[in-house]
């Protein structure tokens, strides 16, 4: 049974990964629907690794572009010029905007870690940042400007979003769309707002799944707390190729379909799921 569940929860993650509608809120919520209670940060940060994976798939080339012209900028013979690396070559800036757009959730995932697992986990919380982030991301699509590329990204605005991403960090804000919405609001048009939301999640996402792999199964149960996933390696394994495999399929119909549509259908369903979970909880359906 935990096999089927875990199988489950990792179609779920998959489903909901990349749509700005948050797969930890997803994972929670139905997680205590079924009666199997929550799966945990753990669990959720591990299968995560299935779905960065199909990122990396998906966006490889720009990927493999980004990190090769980051690292021979440093330091060929005869200066960057020579390893055919132009000065301000946009590559290598986003390299660098990466890089400082992911220390605000580094540090934040350091020094809050017992917050995020314990206190920030309330299905109230979830319930109040669904409705009031999607409230912002319909905003942020119906205000922003949507003039400037990925190619147009400075080291301000790679703060800043990573700053929103962030806020991911609570179940219900969405990590996609919470730095879609910063991207938006700074005047980016949406496939760039999400394709740089996907890309700054690569060393957060993969730093965090590889962290809570290692200390998930070298741990002592019964003494260290928040040991295991809750559904042992095998299920969490097949739990991550699952979320991997449908994560791939997501994305791309994601970006097909943000070239040409707004994201009010996902901010009405935040919204509607916000309020659907209130009543459950004010109705003792579902235990915060």
């Amino acid at each position: 049974m935990d096999f089927l569940e875990a199988i489950i929860l990792g179609l779920l993650q998959g489903l909901t990964e990349f749509l700005p509608i948050s797969s930890s809120a997803h994972l929670r919520i139905f997680g205590d629907l079924a009666g199997w209670g929550d799966p945990g940060a753990t669990f959720t940060a591990i299968t995560q690794l299935g779905t960065e994976l199909a990122v990396l798939i998906y966006f490889w080339k720009d990927i493999t572009r980004i990190i090769g012209k980051w690292f021979r900028s440093f330091g060929a013979r005869g200066g960057a010029h020579s390893a055919g690396i132009r000065k301000g070559d946009p590559d290598v800036r986003l390299g660098w905007v990466i890089i400082i757009g992911t220390v605000p959730i580094v540090l934040a995932g350091f020094f809050l870690q017992d917050l995020i697992r314990e206190q920030l986990r309330s299905l109230w919380i979830t319930a109040i940042v669904l409705i009031v982030f999607g409230i912002l991301l319909g905003l942020a699509d119906r205000l922003g400007r949507r003039v400037k590329t990925v190619q147009d990204l400075t080291y301000r605005d790679g703060l800043l979003i990573g700053g929103a991403q962030m806020l991911a960090l609570v179940p219900g804000v969405s990590r996609s769309g919470a730095s879609t919405s910063a991207g938006l609001v700074l005047g980016y048009d949406r496939p760039s707002a999400a394709r740089f939301s996907f890309l700054l999640a690569v060393p957060a996402v993969f730093g965090a799944g590889l962290y809570e792999t290692y200390t998930a199964f070298t741990c002592e149960p019964g003494v260290d707390a928040g040991c295991g996933t809750g559904y042992g390696l095998l299920p969490t394994v097949a739990a991550t190729v699952v979320a991997f495999a449908v994560g791939l399929a997501v994305i791309a119909f994601l970006m097909r379909y943000i070239s040409t549509r707004s994201f009010l259908p996902f901010v009405i369903y935040r919204i509607l799921l916000g309020g659907v979970l209130i009543a459950l909880l004010a109705t003792g359906v579902l235990q915060p």
